[in-house]
């Protein structure tokens, strides 16, 4: 064999090998999949992966429902926080859910959606690099309670989920959450006498995931005391509820447009998630 074929053969091995390493860690930034369809109803979940994605580990997951009373609202309502955990190293998806605007429906429906979202993230977790056991859902509102009832309301599965797959995820991030739906509470003119198996607050129970809760003590939709009782009833069963109370503000305070409170809130959910296991302090990412 000659000098330059040898030569040759080693530049197309280092070739191979740096290829392979190369593909091990790619910048796959956005993607859109449809994960659910209910007759001429599509519904997307965006995903937004760490800016260089190691295809060899699998990465806690981090799923978003929008607030807007189960009637309104779109999946960019939470991009901001979606686009900063994903540079600290956490893939996040942006999840469409039926409401009453877009699709003339029911919170019933919205709470079928949230948890086919949670199903189908789990069944596909190789396909998007993520740990099954490590599912945090989180969101705002009644997308706060959505992520809620998804650990906790065992109703409103639809027919076309395989329910052998769990809809449970391993931690929950409540923004100003409306976890309260029976009497008195939100919702409960469209709920009725289902509260009692759809409301998060009347279904507490051992197993609940550990929890971060996020407040204003001015919120005119979620008062001070369901969230305080919320802690107590987790903590009496075992489990793990964070409360933050942030003074004099409303509801709706965490968002993007409240830019102080929106780093504030930031903040305290990537220590909740350090606390966990789910991200390392290092390297910071700045809040932006």
């Amino acid at each position: 064999m000659k000098i330059n074929q040898v030569l040759f053969l080693t530049r197309s091995t280092f070739t191979i090998l740096f290829a392979l390493l190369f593909l091990s860690k790619v910048s796959k930034a956005q993607e859109v999949f449809l994960y659910k369809e209910v007759g001429t109803t599509q519904l997307f979940m965006e995903v937004l992966y760490p800016e260089q994605l190691d295809t060899s580990k699998s990465y806690p997951a981090l799923v978003f429902f929008f607030g807007g009373g189960w009637v309104g609202g779109t999946r960019a309502h939470f991009e901001h926080q979606a686009a900063y955990f994903a540079k600290r190293g956490l893939v996040c998806f942006l999840v469409d859910y039926r409401t009453k605007n877009q699709h003339d429906t029911s919170p019933f429906e919205s709470l079928k959606d949230a948890k086919s979202a949670i199903r189908y993230v789990r069944t596909n977790a190789g396909k998007f690099h993520i740990d099954p056991d490590r599912i945090i859902a989180a969101g705002g509102s009644a997308g706060g309670h959505l992520a809620a009832a998804t650990a906790l309301i065992e109703n409103f599965n639809d027919n076309t989920d395989n329910l052998n797959n769990s809809p449970i995820p391993n931690a929950l991030v409540l923004f100003n959450p409306v976890i309260d739906n029976g009497p008195g509470g939100y919702g409960f003119e469209r709920i009725g006498k289902e509260y009692k198996d759809f409301s998060p607050l009347h279904n507490i129970k051992v197993g609940v995931p550990p929890t971060l809760f996020l407040l204003g003590t001015k919120d005119n939709l979620v008062p001070t005391v369901t969230a305080e009782y919320y802690q107590m009833a987790s903590e009496k069963v075992g489990s793990r509820c964070d409360l933050l109370l942030y003074e004099g503000q409303p509801h709706g305070f965490f968002n993007y447009a409240n830019f102080e409170y929106y780093k504030m809130t930031v903040q305290a959910t990537d220590d909740f998630l350090q606390s966990l296991g789910y991200l390392q302090k290092e390297p910071l990412v700045k809040i932006e």
